[in-house]
Parts: structure tokens; sequence; C-alpha cells
């Protein structure tokens, strides 16, 4: 299969073509080396250093390819409001663009890189009142301490569970929405072109060559830089914030499945799927974990400390990828974040 890929030279983008040339694919790599991203560094041998927005003005590159796989995009937190015209930019337009020309040069399956950010807070249940969608929470009850949703029935605290790809979509950060709309236009587009999309929701990543103090860098790399810095890693508001975290590995094997399936897709198909490790796990035992990992004697510090824009909880099922792509995490958090204590990194 001849693959064009954006984001070719980021961290999740080179895993993927790595694992897409050992399959024996043809790979045709893009990437525009933002300085977010990549700072000073050229791109690697044979990437054509160009932008998705202008994806009209480079249409001949992707005639021949039998799919594109769009990793491209501005990524970080995207909590402050004057970040709002970059991720519209790069990812909404970039989107639209590269679309645009893929239906020009008659290429019309598209495996798209979404995140779980665009849930917004996960899946929640009250023991009494069953499911709940819980309000934001509020600055008051944060500055005092109560980081829990709570039922706006009888004001328990809500149990979290695990969401599924049919969960209403609620972005919270200029970051998530532009996820949402990538996912609204290549749907759109599958329909008009008589195309097909499969939309990898990947959830928190990380693994070797991960970027190190970046916008793009995770909080596992975060945590990291603390420790090789000889302090406590710093936990937001009580630790117990649970997600699900994916090592790059993983989600470039879902990729990889992703793509074996859309070109069997039917005209006009547009699906989503969580890529998770299934493994649910609290921030502060992935403090922990990349710790002893990284063979100090420093425990992590829960400040209590919050950014208004993050969610409480949000964990992925991973069945329908399972049943659908034949796609399962092989890398436990348990392992897996304890390696990337000493795994390499990128600058």
């Amino acid at each position: 299969m001849r693959v064009l890929l954006t984001g070719a030279a980021g961290f999740i983008g080179s895993t993927i073509g790595r694992l897409l040339r050992e399959d024996g694919h043809d790979v045709v790599p893009v990437d525009v080396m933002l300085a977010l991203a990549h700072g000073t560094a050229e791109p690697p041998a044979g990437t054509h250093r160009l932008d998705v927005r202008d994806a009209a003005a480079w249409v001949d590159l992707l005639r021949g390819a039998d799919a594109v796989c769009h990793q491209a995009a501005v990524v970080g937190a995207g909590v402050r409001v004057g970040d709002l015209p970059d991720y519209a930019a790069h990812n909404d337009l970039g989107t639209a663009a590269l679309l645009a020309a893929m239906h020009e040069a008659g290429v019309d399956r598209l495996v798209l890189a979404s995140s779980m950010v665009v849930y917004g807070e996960g899946h929640y249940a009250c023991a009494e009142h069953g499911e709940q969608v819980p309000p934001p929470r509020t600055v008051a009850a944060l500055e005092s301490g109560d980081f829990d949703n709570h039922c706006p029935r009888c004001a328990r605290p809500l149990d979290w569970a695990l969401v599924d790809e049919g969960a209403r979509l609620d972005p919270r950060s200029s970051y998530a929405a532009s996820k949402v709309a990538q996912e609204h236009y290549a749907s759109a587009w599958a329909r008009q072109a008589g195309a097909a999309v499969v939309a990898l929701r990947y959830h928190n990543v990380y693994g070797p060559g991960m970027p190190r103090d970046t916008p793009y860098s995770g909080v596992a790399a975060m945590f990291r830089s603390s420790l090789e810095r000889g302090e406590a890693p710093r936990v937001f508001e009580d630790g117990g914030q649970v997600r699900d975290f994916v090592h790059v590995d993983d989600v470039a094997r879902a990729n990889l499945a992703a793509l074996t399936a859309v070109v069997d897709d039917p005209a006009g198909s547009a699906r989503a799927f969580n890529v998770a490790s299934g493994t649910p796990v609290d921030i502060h035992t992935v403090a922990r974990l990349v710790a002893e990992g990284s063979g100090r004697d420093i425990a992590p510090e829960i400040t209590g400390q919050f950014r208004l824009g993050d969610v409480r909880h949000v964990v992925a099922s991973p069945e329908r990828a399972a049943t659908e792509l034949g796609f399962r995490a092989e890398v436990a958090p348990a392992t897996g974040l304890p390696a990337f204590a000493t795994a390499p990194l990128r600058g």
C-alpha cells in the first residue's frame, strides 16, 4: 500500500512510518516541521517539508496514494483563548485543505488522528440516579479541594465508567474543539466524496521519542523531566484523576490496523475508534510508576493545584477497536511507564 503520512517527523508519525515500512508499505512522508514540535531540527531524509494548509499546491504528491494517514496537528492543552487561531489554522483549515486536495487527486481513504479530548468529561453514574451528565466543576469547588463531579440530583460524588465511541462530544478547550472539527470535516468529506475515513481517538500517548519539555510533551514526560532535575513530580488536584495511557507502539499498530480496514470500507463510511491500553490508571500512580522506573527515591508531590478546562476522569472502552479493527494494546501501563522513565527522548 502507498500511504501519504502527514506529521511524519513527529513523535507518533515517525513511529507509524517505521511500522508501515517494516510491514512492507510505501510511505510518502510529509511534515512542515513546526518549531513548537521540532525546534530547529531539520526533517529526516526523504521527508517533504510541506504544509497541509497548502495541500492544493502539492496535490501531485497525493496522486497514486492508496490512503492518507493524517497525523499533522497543533496539539497541547489549548486552554488559552489566544490559542484559538493556531488550532483553527493548522487543524481545522489544514484538514479541510488536505481533504480537498485528496479529492482532486482521487484519493478516497483516510485514517485521521483524533483524540479522547473530544469527549470532554467522561462517562459518569450515580449509585442512586444512574447515568448523569455533570455540570462543569466550579472554581469555588476546585479552590476548596473538591475535585469530584457530583450528581446534579443528590450531590453525591459520581463514579466514572468507560466511555464508548457513541458518547456525546463535548470539547472543553480550543484543541478539543479542533479535533471535533477535524472529525466532522472528514465525515462530511466521506459522504460528499464517496470516500471512507477511520478516526482514531488516542488517549494519553507516551513512549520512546516523546518530545521533552514542549507543548507536545505529555504529563508522563513532564514527570520524567522533574525527576531528572532531582525534583518531585508535581501532581495536580488530588492525583485521583483517572486516564488511560497508551504506548506509542500500540498507537502505531492501531494505525496499521485502521489503514488495512479502511481500504475495504464502503463509500460514505465514517467510523471512530478509541485507541487505549484498556487499563485505567490514576495520575498519582502514573507519577509513581515513572519515579520507580527512574531509580530515584523521590515521591510525587500532590499539589492540590488545578487548571480550568481540565476534566476529572475520561477512560475509554477499547471494545469497538478490538471487535471491528482487531486491535488490542500490547503494552500495559504497569510495564510501559517505568520503562519510559529511561527511554530515549527527543530534544
